[in-house]
């Protein structure tokens, strides 16, 4: 897929230098630049084609409430473990009408609001660059090269085919920056209420976007009723959504945050800043596109007429935005997944603010006569084109060879095959109503079928290990109420296949259960299980009665007399 990826962007970046006037001049032929960073970003996503765990827990979640036992992990067990209330719900709803598969819907999904996420951010720069200049031509081509810069975000790109909400948030952040310039306040605060129903932090979008507005107000930039009319079409769906999960849950506070480790503010921000850090090294070529935005921004020939201060401001917005997010992740000590997951909105947006600050520089540059038309000395720079291919050709190289892409993402993808082949041999031989544990429940779980009770021992999914269980510094846990309050007849202690058997137990388990070693047939990869005693007997007969996996007793230990 390397190979696919690396030509497709040959063929992108061949075109859009070698035609660069005429993208700059005909229509039809910034559809074909477009298309191609389509089929880029396209090729891009395939790349990497990973599907964490941590999606699985949202999909088990729309499989309940597709088939009528409401947002739930376990039947009757009231638990908000997932942290994108509308991406699960969009799940829920093909699954309920047509009967489609969860997961197979959340990665078509993903890979379409990622290639929408690319459209709108050619949309986006050519309409912040028109504001600039209302009556005239425009500078279309640079919307172009924002979607080639985007296209090549790989962030993005590893989260575009995973399943999860990511792709869906940035397509909505890019949309609500949209409709700000189109002057849709109202509409506006419907979408960034939709992005914080979607994750966690948009609540930095709308609170940015809230503040910008009101300043735009107070300087006459904006209608005075605007924040209002944004508020409002925030608040009428996040009230009610808040009402409910507060109400059907029990609390404010997600369980998927509670059960996040309580480290102190010191070590928590040094995991961030390594965190960002680590991001900042991968992406320095979209940080400089974004560092020469402001400078762009801050050059003045005379007074600036207003439609050109208007523009300025929307491209401050995006750069605060951009800064938002990543303090966020700052204060937040990073995330767990691999590629700078909670990060991947940041390249597009510097991305938009790096093209459209351009546009605004070249109109603001250029506010006098000139013999020579606008279009064509933006045609003659052909310096744009192979910058913004050389850019995407670094991201694609850093999504290639850097620890944290393509080989994390691999290596994870192995891990959760693993887990899905024994959540699926375990839903199909166990019994229904029984109770499961599992340190990595999500694709296990998923698997499995909402026949079995699964308890996430870390918490995620549990009420009381995430709001009282101790922690470790890296995970809550509390094994004493999972082994005597929870009771599961089967607990599977790895996170995948181990490569020998195993015949200790682990000391939380030992006494009420006994260890099961199972060989998958064929291969020395071992399912290891801790089996209750007093079920022992009949599990290893149904689980053993899978020809893909064969039960391999322990040998008796000898000792001498």
């Amino acid at each position: 897929m390397e190979y696919v990826t690396t030509v497709v962007w040959l063929a992108l970046a061949a075109f859009v230098v070698v035609a660069w006037r005429q993208v700059n001049t005909r229509a039809g032929w910034r559809a074909v630049a477009v298309l191609l960073a389509l089929g880029f970003s396209a090729a891009h996503q395939f790349l990497f084609a990973t599907v964490p765990g941590e999606a699985y827990v949202t999909f088990r979640y729309a499989e309940q409430l597709a088939g009528g036992a409401g947002p739930v992990f376990n039947h009757g067990e009231r638990v908000e473990g997932y942290a994108d209330f509308l991406w699960m719900a969009v799940l829920a709803v093909p699954r309920a009408l047509f009967g489609t598969e969860v997961a197979a819907t959340a990665v078509t999904l993903g890979v379409l609001c990622t290639l929408g996420t690319v459209l709108l951010a050619y949309f986006v720069t050519n309409r912040i660059v028109r504001i600039a200049e209302p009556a005239g031509p425009g500078l279309p081509a640079l919307g172009v090269l924002a979607a080639v810069l985007t296209a090549g975000a790989g962030s993005l790109a590893a989260y575009g085919a995973s399943g999860l909400g990511t792709p869906l948030f940035l397509l909505l952040v890019l949309a609500v920056c949209g409709l700000l310039a189109a002057r849709r306040p109202v509409v506006a605060g419907v979408f960034a209420a939709f992005a914080m129903m979607t994750r966690p932090e948009g609540a930095v979008l709308a609170i940015v976007v809230g503040g910008w507005l009101l300043l735009a107000a107070l300087r006459r930039r904006e209608n005075g009723w605007a924040p209002a009319g944004y508020a409002l079409g925030a608040l009428v769906l996040v009230v009610p959504w808040t009402a409910w999960r507060v109400t059907y849950y029990g609390y404010l506070l997600p369980n998927a945050v509670a059960a996040r480790t309580e480290q102190g503010f010191g070590g928590q921000l040094a995991d961030g800043w390594h965190y960002l850090s680590s991001f900042a090294v991968a992406y320095q070529a979209f940080l400089l596109l974004g560092a020469a935005a402001p400078a762009a921004l801050r050059y003045r020939r005379g007074a600036p007429a207003e439609p050109v201060t208007r523009a300025r401001s929307l491209v401050w917005l995006l750069l605060v935005l951009a800064a938002g997010f990543a303090g966020l992740t700052l204060l937040a000590g990073g995330g767990e997944l691999p590629a700078w997951r909670l990060l991947a909105v940041v390249p597009p947006l510097l991305a938009v603010a790096a093209a459209a600050a351009y546009g605004v520089f070249v109109l603001a540059a250029a506010s006098g006569p000139s013999p020579v038309p606008r279009e064509l000395r933006l045609a003659g720079r052909r310096v744009l084109p192979v910058v913004a291919v050389g850019v995407c050709a670094l991201s694609l190289l850093v999504s290639i060879t850097h620890p944290r892409m393509l080989s994390a993402l691999h290596a994870l993808r192995d891990d959760t095959r693993e887990l899905a082949e024994i959540g699926a041999w375990l839903g199909e031989r166990l019994p229904a109503a029984t109770v499961v544990s599992a340190y990595a429940s999500g694709a296990l779980a998923y698997e499995a079928g909402t026949q079995l009770i699964v308890v996430d021992v870390r918490g995620r999914t549990d009420e009381h290990i995430a709001r009282d269980g101790e922690s470790d510094g890296e995970t809550r846990t509390d094994y004493d109420y999972v082994v005597n309050v929870r009771r599961p007849a089967v607990a599977v202690p790895a996170a995948g296949y181990t490569q020998r058997q195993r015949c200790g137990a682990d000391p939380a388990y030992a006494g009420l259960y006994e260890v099961a070693n199972f060989q998958r047939a064929g291969t020395d990869e071992w399912v290891l299980l801790y089996l209750r005693r007093n079920r022992a007997a009949s599990l290893i007969e149904a689980l053993g009665a899978d020809p893909a996996f064969a039960y391999r007793p322990c040998a008796p230990q000898h000792t001498r007399p």
